[in-house]
């Protein structure tokens, strides 16, 4: 879950901050740059009125959980904005499994290795007013987000392979209204959840549940306004929950707010409705995922730079289909969502150190928004009889993270992290790991003789990684 990537300005040098995702918002200004545009256009929108100010430029939110914190970018052109992404990663798993398979986390997939989780090649096109970006994602990302998506078994053509190297991939328009508006069609983050779907922008590798099982993805149209140049309003229409395609007939729906009434305050919150379940019309799903992010310390010139704390806290529910969303009933008990994350983050010595300390909760009975682990090659599609996600199910967890950042520059993070995470049930994998033995037997998810995964109800594991973003 990204907060901001691919929505402000492209502000000049002079600004002395380069936001998150650097598409041109104010699209007039690069006319002039653009070779179809006629030297009177030019000369009309020079002589037009004085700009709005562009949205969120007054003030520098690089200190934001899930906010790029460069100022500057490598490749900027006229027309184009590079961006090169790279998490490589070595996970310590205190549980030992023997198939090297962690469970329960969409940000890491395996132990005693070095992996390349994410690598990411792409950028923002901007000319006139139209708008566009991309970025793949090569390594882990791109089997194990396609996984967790069950559209896609819906219908012919192999919407998981189709889509398994983008991360971002969405073309659009940008109008002066207002303090700008932007529409945009194709593959966007989704804002759900605080943290980026790109771990150099987080103050912490492995996000609490509240992040890791909410989407990372849309699939769709939205619209931005920006009423104020401290305000976003936000409309989407998309498949569906983290979905390719759509699982019934009916798309989803949502909103974002984001409100930052100064430097040091950043106040979101995002909504959504969908009918989620493949195969089950009847069951729809509400969800509204609210964050606050307050910098209340700020010295860069005392060793001891800054501190800032984030709090978000989530709720929703389904009903229809067997299930109820208020309270359990004769033949429909209660499916519902609960969950909080609390993280404090501090930096030293001119930003190039950093502590965060944080971590959270959740309850989710019917465990429509659990992480299905992988036993036996389990996917969202095919569930597992290991690890049921029926009505009444339950599931409560937490954790319990500290990282340490070692920054040297805007481009490069070292990363050191120590993770806690336990569940009511046996969930994560342990010394015995998930996967029978000589591999993956019958259908995925399929019950194997004779064979059970080893679960465990905690992990406890070190997060080593090296984050690169040029």
């Amino acid at each position: 879950m990204l907060t901001i990537d691919g929505e402000f300005s492209r502000v000049r040098r002079a600004t002395a901050v380069l936001l998150a995702s650097p598409m041109l918002l104010m699209g007039q200004s690069m006319a002039a740059q653009c070779t179809d545009t006629t030297k009177a256009e030019v000369a009309a929108d020079s002589t037009s009125k004085p700009k709005a100010a562009p949205p969120f430029a007054f003030a520098d939110y690089s200190w934001l959980n899930g906010n790029s914190r460069q100022t500057v970018s490598v490749l900027d052109t006229k027309a184009f904005t590079g961006e090169f992404r790279a998490d490589v990663t070595y996970i310590g798993d205190f549980n030992h499994p023997k198939d090297h398979t962690l469970v329960g986390t969409t940000e890491s997939g395996r132990t005693s290795e070095i992996q390349v989780q994410q690598l990411g090649i792409g950028g923002d096109f901007h000319c006139g007013r139209a708008r566009g970006r991309i970025m793949t994602q090569f390594g882990m990302y791109s089997t194990m987000t396609p996984r967790n998506d069950a559209s896609s078994a819906r219908g012919q053509w192999d919407l998981a392979d189709a889509y398994r190297y983008l991360s971002e991939a969405y073309g659009g328009y940008h109008w002066d209204a207002m303090h700008g508006v932007n529409l945009d069609a194709g593959i966007f983050m989704s804002y759900i959840g605080l943290f980026s779907y790109y771990n150099y922008d987080n103050w912490a590798y492995q996000p609490s549940y509240v992040s890791s099982n909410t989407p990372w993805f849309f699939n769709g149209i939205r619209v931005q306004t920006f009423p104020t140049d401290r305000l976003k309003l936000e409309f989407w229409l998309v498949n569906g929950w983290q979905s390719y395609g759509m699982f019934n007939e009916t798309p989803g729906i949502g909103t974002q707010v984001l409100w930052r009434p100064t430097g040091a305050v950043s106040v979101v919150s995002n909504d959504y409705y969908g009918k989620d379940w493949l195969g089950i019309p009847g069951r729809w799903r509400v969800h509204s995922d609210n964050s606050v992010e307050v910098k209340y310390y700020d010295e860069p010139n005392t060793g001891f730079d800054k501190a800032a704390f984030s709090l978000t806290a989530d709720i929703g529910c389904e009903g229809g289909g067997g299930v109820s969303c208020s309270h359990s009933a004769v033949g429909a008990p209660a499916q519902y969502f609960l969950g909080f994350m609390l993280y404090h983050r501090v930096w030293f010595s001119h930003d190039h150190f950093g502590v965060t300390l944080g971590g959270g909760a959740m309850t989710n009975p019917g465990r429509y928004l659990v992480l299905l682990p992988p036993i036996n090659g389990a996917t969202a599609f095919s569930g597992t009889p290991y690890f049921t996600q029926n009505p009444g199910d339950t599931f409560t967890a937490w954790d319990a993270s500290a990282t340490f950042d070692y920054m040297p520059d805007q481009f490069m993070t070292f990363r050191f992290e120590v993770d806690h995470r336990a569940a009511n049930v046996p969930y994560f994998a342990g010394a015995g790991g998930v996967t029978p033995p000589g591999g993956n037997t019958g259908a995925p998810g399929s019950t194997v003789d004779g064979w059970t995964p080893d679960l465990r109800k905690q992990e406890t594991r070190l997060n080593i990684a090296l984050l690169v973003k040029l």
